[in-house]
């Protein structure tokens, strides 16, 4: 393969690769701002101007210096090519380049949602100088709602561009604009458009400053106290790569999670925001049983074990029982309530449930793809079910529950975002049989139900979803469940022990996976794709330091000076 030189280190690249590009795949820092591997490149913020020196064919091949700096972002790496982006020439620039970046720039990270994950705060004590020579009176931008989500401080804006270009490169909707000249240019709308396309939140994601924010998240948490986890679309068929953003048990924003594969850089704002349902106040989160009152917080244990109890004895009363499995549970989900459902009655009926669908199809000029279908898991719900044997869809189930009076107990698991059950539904069940119900919001079968069960969404628990694509993805627990709710493999764990009169194991998304294969279900095991991230993407690299008080620590620390302190 063909090498280049970065800053002393010879590296082999594959051509048409810029050396900006190079130096990334090898770890090497060159800064830049408006670069994006998914956008156009258009070398405008100029901090990424290296010193370059390559063979001239007309001079034997010698390396000779080129005449200026140039973009590394934009130039193509070639043989024997040696880059300085560390030489006295480049080291300028960059001090340049960040000097006139920061002359109208607000001394305002205390108070900016981007402290922490700016890379202008990084720049700026790698690149920049130690004080600023600016006298004048700096220029003052307005603050702007660009509609829907996203809020624009125009003066803390850069003018790298992302935005504009994703707008109209990603989205094809070109809303965004660079308005007026020179230190006056500033982003703004096109007169009576608003930004608010259906993937509009990424340009949040896409901007390097604090200009562009989330009208969500804004003054909602301090970004080095989120823990990222890896997870995969709960809330569409799409199986885009995210990772759910937390702390103290509360999810505060997904953002997208790189995957060529599927997703690429971008999430749809459907996803983005699609978790609120998760810590709504009007979630149930106790055990209920039909008539009676709900038990108070503090005999959590003895509530779930009633529920246990009278629902086993429900579904044991005679005759048939039928489970409908949601296509918004996991893999791991489904195998577990089935197996249980079996357990109770070889012969129970295993279908799946209402698949959500809206509209069409939306695929974007960028290649990004919404996914009408609104539920993460039918495919891979169905694939657990024909194990079994037949799958049924939803309206045939509830055309055999409106004619076999043979089925005396019936299951319903939900999990959707929002109100999911049908008039047709709730006629089919019928007042006469027993109903378990295992759901995450109080639908209209809540009070209906003889017993309820408060059940984890998706980032409550780990699994297995299979997208549109067939591509089969597990994803990890993010938050423990809220209060007192578990996931629905748990609740077939614990009614299938009490059946088979012992002890439920806890539930473990790799066991059942191994499970499931040794059982025939081979691609549980080979097929499945696993998250792949590193570390700085799982933790901030902000440096939390423990004080101490009166020479103790208060709550911990390094305690050997190691780091550089005196270990107290």
């Amino acid at each position: 393969m063909p090498t280049i030189t970065i800053n002393n280190r010879e590296l082999e690249f594959t051509e048409g690769q810029t050396i900006l590009e190079v130096a990334i795949d090898h770890d090497i820092e060159i800064p830049y701002y408006c670069w994006h591997p998914g956008l156009s490149v258009v070398a405008q913020c100029r901090i990424c101007l290296a010193e370059v020196w390559q063979p001239n064919p007309r001079n034997d091949n010698k390396l000779e210096p080129l005449p200026k700096l140039v973009p590394t972002c934009q130039t193509p790496a070639s043989e024997g090519m040696v880059i300085h982006s560390d030489s006295p020439k480049a080291v300028k620039n960059q001090r340049s380049v960040m000097e006139l970046l920061l002359i109208n720039h607000p001394v305002d990270c205390p108070v900016c949602d981007q402290a922490g994950e700016c890379y202008l705060q990084d720049y700026a004590y790698r690149y920049g100088r130690a004080e600023s020579r600016f006298e004048e009176e700096k220029i003052k931008q307005p603050k702007k709602d660009l509609g829907g989500d996203i809020l624009l401080y125009s003066d803390r804006c850069i003018m790298c561009t992302r935005c504009v270009r994703f707008t109209k490169e990603v989205t094809g909707t070109s809303e965004l604009m660079i308005a007026g000249r020179g230190a006056h240019n500033e982003i703004d709308v096109f007169p009576g458009n608003a930004l608010d396309n259906p993937l509009a939140g990424n340009v949040v994601d896409l901007c390097p400053v604090g200009a562009l924010l989330d009208k969500d998240f804004l003054f909602q948490q301090r970004v080095w106290f989120l823990t990222s986890t890896p997870s995969i679309d709960g809330i569409t068929a799409s199986g885009d790569n995210i990772f759910v953003q937390h702390n103290d048990g509360a999810v505060h924003r997904i953002k997208p999670r790189t995957n060529m594969d599927v997703n690429t850089w971008w999430i749809s704002d459907e996803i983005r925001h699609g978790w609120s349902h998760i810590h709504t106040e009007t979630r149930p989160l106790m055990p209920h049983l039909r008539g009676e009152l709900e038990a108070p917080q503090a005999d959590a244990a003895e509530a779930w074990q009633d529920a246990r109890d009278a629902g086993l004895a429900g579904l044991e009363q005679g005759g048939h029982i039928a489970v409908m499995i949601s296509p918004m549970l996991s893999c791991e989900d489904a195998w577990h309530l089935a197996t249980m459902a079996r357990a109770i009655d070889p012969n129970a009926v295993l279908a799946l449930g209402p698949v959500p669908v809206d509209g069409d199809d939306q695929t974007f000029p960028g290649g990004y793809t919404i996914r009408a279908e609104k539920a993460p898991n039918a495919r891979g719900v169905r694939r657990v079910l024909a194990h079994f044997g037949d799958v049924i869809e939803a309206p045939a189930f509830e055309q055999m529950l409106s004619s076999d009076d043979t089925i005396k107990g019936v299951i319903i698991t939900g999990n959707y975002p929002s109100e999911w059950v049908t008039p047709h539904l709730t006629a089919a069940i019928g007042d006469e049989r027993f109903v378990l119900l295992m759901d995450t919001m109080a639908t209209a079968l809540f009070e209906r139900a003889d017993v309820f069960m408060p059940a984890a969404t998706w980032v409550e628990k780990a699994g297995t979803f299979e997208n549109a694509d067939n591509r089969l993805q597990s994803f990890e627990g993010a938050i423990e469940s809220v209060q007192y709710c578990k996931s629905e493999a748990q609740i077939a764990l614990d009614l299938q022990a009490d059946v088979e009169g012992c002890t439920a194991p806890v539930f473990n998304d790799a066991a059942t996976r191994q499970a499931m294969a040794d059982a025939g279900l081979t691609a549980m095991r080979d097929d499945v794709h696993h998250p792949i991230v590193t570390q700085d993407e799982l933790e901030s690299d902000m440096d939390l330091v423990q004080l101490s008080v009166g020479g103790q620590q208060t709550s911990g620390g390094c305690g050997s000076g190691g780091c550089g302190c005196s270990g107290d």
